[in-house]
């Protein structure tokens, strides 16, 4: 019966959360700067008035991590809800069809920066804990969110900080984030585990010098340049690592959201967009992203910096990869590497600076879980489609809770078609939105009756 009432209170106040998601979307919280306090104090006001205590969290300059109980006892089974208030710049607004804070609805779907990734998704999560209160349900665990800041920019303000410091003497059984997990054509996925990203700055050092006399120099461009030609042999010096799922189980496992395996075996090879998807989950990656050099145009340049972005496989360490791609350097094009970034004016030399790193994450043991097949068993309910389990392509904020032996058990889902995250126009489908409130309401109500 109280299934009955829950989707019943959802589908009478579709127009409240509705209007709830468009004023968090409307709220500024652009990362960087952050600003994400603005979004706290919304989602603070919303369940005061729904009679549901919160605890926000100031960092730096108008930033905030908010903290919000169900109950006041978090002694017996705990759901922890987790999402990210902050998004990314919306960049060239004249390119936009709407203002990107704006939260226009056109054609069933709500248009504005963040409405899939993820301020979708946070919304659902802060509705579920005002449904369960003013329905009055019995539970005998908790339901906690933890609305964090930073995750746009790596994390550690936010969900670390709350992992480290307010969530730690906290037992959580269960963890749900709510990123965009659909992936169109496909139907939604659960998320399983994610890729781990290294950011490293490298600097080539060589010797200035008149362009007119340039062999009394060192280009540091062209010494960049050996270093990319001999990038894709990174592999060759580092330990293999096996990835967590192998490409035929994981089309496998997407396969099972088809009526068959045969239709989608056809169906994947017509998507290249799938294939290079699926493709990335089982191996390491490196991609040169950004790259700028040289002073004046008839000076030989001393020095050129570029950026990689390194993705991991979940069990690859940081430190296997600067090791490797050191040894690279030094043996396939002779450059020394150094530990500082300055010598002599006649060194040549390379230097290597880790800008940001995350270890990829996975969820070993997800196929014994009776919550996992709950939760699976409630979207294929309410979506009328069968997801099907996978792996995040990029990085998230799920490392912080099952590397470190928070909860292992930790899993994305949300509403939001993820093609659609980062992207001018970006849009959630209304539907999407309701149905994921359904599914975190039913899921919080049965894991903790």
């Amino acid at each position: 019966m109280t299934e009955e009432l829950i989707i019943q209170e959802i589908e009478n106040n579709t127009g409240e959360y509705i209007q709830f998601l468009r004023d968090l979307i409307q709220t500024e919280s652009y990362n960087p700067p952050g600003n994400e306090k603005n979004v706290a104090l919304k989602i603070q006001q919303y369940l005061k008035d729904a009679n549901i205590e919160s605890d926000i969290f100031p960092f730096g300059d108008n930033r905030a991590n908010l903290i919000a109980t169900l109950k006041d006892d978090s002694k017996g089974k705990n759901l922890l809800f987790n999402g990210h208030m902050d998004v990314v710049p919306p960049g060239i607004e004249e390119e936009w069809k709407v203002p990107p804070l704006s939260a226009t609805i056109k054609r069933k779907k709500i248009f504005g920066r963040g409405a899939t990734d993820m301020k979708g998704g946070l919304a659902a999560m802060v509705i579920t804990l005002k449904i369960l209160k003013k329905l009055g349900v019995k539970l005998s665990g908790n339901l906690i969110l933890n609305a964090v800041g930073d995750e746009e920019t790596h994390g550690l303000l936010g969900t670390k900080w709350c992992v480290d410091n307010k969530l730690e003497a906290i037992s959580i059984d269960f963890t749900l984030i709510g990123e965009p997990t659909n992936i169109s054509p496909l139907p939604h996925a659960i998320m399983l585990g994610e890729r781990g990203r290294v950011l490293v700055k490298v600097v080539t050092n060589g010797i200035s010098a008149h362009a007119a006399l340039s062999p009394l120099g060192r280009n540091a461009i062209y010494m960049m340049s050996k270093i990319i030609e001999k990038l894709d042999k990174l592999d060759e010096y580092m330990p293999h690592v096996e990835p967590p799922i192998k490409m035929e189980r994981l089309k496998k496992l997407v396969g099972d959201s088809f009526v068959n395996q045969e239709i989608f075996n056809k169906f994947f090879d017509e998507q290249p967009r799938l294939q290079a998807i699926v493709d990335s989950l089982i191996k390491s990656t490196r991609v040169l992203t950004m790259i700028s050099g040289g002073i004046k145009d008839n000076v030989v340049p001393d020095m050129c910096e570029a950026i990689i972005d390194f993705r991991l496989l979940a069990g690859q360490k940081v430190e296997e990869i600067i090791n490797g791609f050191s040894q690279l350097i030094r043996n396939e094009v002779g450059f020394d590497v150094k530990d500082g970034p300055t010598g002599n004016p006649e060194d040549i030399f390379v230097y290597l600076e880790i800008l940001s790193a995350s270890e990829g994450s996975y969820w070993k043991d997800w196929e014994d879980s009776k919550d996992l097949q709950l939760l699976y068993k409630l979207i294929s309910e309410t979506y009328q489609k069968k997801p099907f389990y996978f792996l995040y392509p990029p990085s998230s904020d799920a490392h912080y809770l099952r590397n470190s032996g928070f909860c292992s058990q930790t899993i994305m889902f949300g509403p939001g078609n993820a093609f659609t995250a980062h992207s001018t126009n970006e849009y959630i489908e209304i539907q999407d939105f309701i149905n994921s409130i359904k599914v975190y309401t039913l899921f919080a109500y049965h894991f903790l009756k």
